[in-house]
């Protein structure tokens, strides 16, 4: 388990670069002056941000089929061969020679480390039992988490001297660590004993059988909407902080550090909740809070970024065991690899509208209180839908969806 969450860490080390370095690489390839919008302030319009962030997320897609394959060549295997190669894509976006051209370099690294977290989850779930589920979940979240805010700490404090090429760079270093990595990580007991079984569906599309479809659907628009919410709130905080209100590094860096002592509480808050009162009542507080306070993050001041976003990395923190929990329990071991690669899927889906939208909505005015409210607070209505699933709690995913018998020889 220490293994997969530093496996987590590595991911969000690699994958949050772009995020964390997006107001140097708008001013290495833009041009700041001294006006009022947005491309004056930061060097590119929020369009061309939010559509390049977008692409980024889109590129998430390609996961899909990576991660479905571990439902055929195992967690392990598709672990560590994602990651492996991820990393080295998202260090060569260092050699970027314009905008456009980190965002296809980035992009390209993007799939891989999405299918890195995606699986880190996935065997997460399938090593423990029902009792220690929400924390093995919450493990994996917190290496991720803390990787993310690794990399966003260090570009605070040292983006003048590094820019945006040593930023990317930088993960070549736990590229290095994945050969120790790989020898720690093994495959999960469920996955060895389902991998017997006769009858193994299709990987991606055997998940979306008569079976499982309803599910599917209902946790999918559940990706999706969760996604508009935390796609623009987490992807332009940075820019907004550095190139809209000009707050000093050492603040921005002070703020990173206390969200992630704020995500840890979270995570363990949302566990405990998890496991007392149930995954869907605790999911969908979390996801409305989660909502109200990205609105807050985007008012304008300095104080309400600060409070805004460390509160909301709580929240997204008390979400994260829930939702991991519940999607792990509602599907069995031969079809989770793909349905948690239909939550990205529809997650990437949710991240570019939303960035769409707030951008678009941010460059109307420079307005990004309104492009919170109008990005985040329609979907949170969707919180909803976690009460059409049933509660998992308590039980063991062969509880509900019981397996194929065992082969035997």
């Amino acid at each position: 388990m220490v293994a997969v969450a530093l496996a987590a860490l590595a991911s969000g080390f690699g994958q949050f670069g772009a995020v964390a370095a997006l107001g140097d690489v708008a001013r290495e390839f833009g041009r700041v002056t001294h006006g009022a919008t947005i491309a004056d302030q930061a060097g590119l319009s929020g369009t061309q941000l939010g559509v390049g962030l977008a692409v980024i997320r889109l590129a998430s897609l390609g996961s899909l089929p990576l991660i479905g394959l571990a439902d055929r060549f195992g967690r392990r295997t598709m672990l560590i061969a994602t990651l492996w190669i991820g990393l080295a894509l998202t260090a060569a976006s260092a050699a970027a020679f314009g905008y456009w051209s980190f965002v296809v370099i980035f992009a390209l690294g993007r799939p891989l480390l999405s299918a890195t977290n995606a699986l880190t989850q996935v065997a997460a779930a399938e090593q423990t039992a029902s009792r220690g589920r929400a924390s093995a979940v919450a493990l994996t979240a917190a290496g991720y988490g803390v990787g993310a805010g690794l990399i966003a700490v260090i570009h605070s404090l040292a983006s003048s001297s590094l820019g945006f090429r040593g930023i990317c760079a930088l993960a070549a270093l736990p590229l290095a660590a994945v050969p120790i990595l790989a020898r720690r990580i093994q495959e999960p007991d469920r996955f060895t004993v389902a991998e017997v079984a006769a009858d193994r569906p299709l990987p991606v599309l055997g998940a979306v059988g008569p079976t499982f479809r309803r599910r599917l659907l209902v946790v999918a628009a559940l990706a999706f909407a969760i996604s508009v919410i935390t796609g623009p709130a987490t992807s332009f905080v940075f820019l907004y902080a550095q190139n809209v209100l000009h707050q000093p590094g050492y603040v921005t860096a002070a703020m990173v550090v206390g969200a992630g002592l704020s995500g840890l509480i979270g995570l363990v808050v949302g566990r405990w909740l998890a496991d007392r009162i149930g995954r869907r009542p605790t999911a969908t507080f979390a996801m409305v809070v989660l909502s109200l306070l990205g609105v807050l993050t985007y008012e304008g001041s300095r104080v309400a970024l600060i409070a805004g976003y460390i509160l909301g990395v709580l929240a997204g923190s008390i979400l994260a065991p829930a939702v991991g929990a519940l999607l792990a329990e509602l599907f069995p071991t031969s079809v989770r690899a793909s349905v948690a690669g239909w939550w990205v899927a529809a997650g990437v889906l949710g991240a570019v509208t939303g960035l769409v939208i707030f951008g678009a909505v941010a460059d109307v005015g420079n307005r990004f209180e309104c492009a919170a409210a109008l990005t985040f607070l329609p979907a949170a209505l969707a919180a909803g839908f976690f009460w059409l699933v049933p509660e998992t709690r308590g039980k063991e995913p062969e509880d509900l969806w019981p397996d194929p018998p065992e082969v035997t020889a």
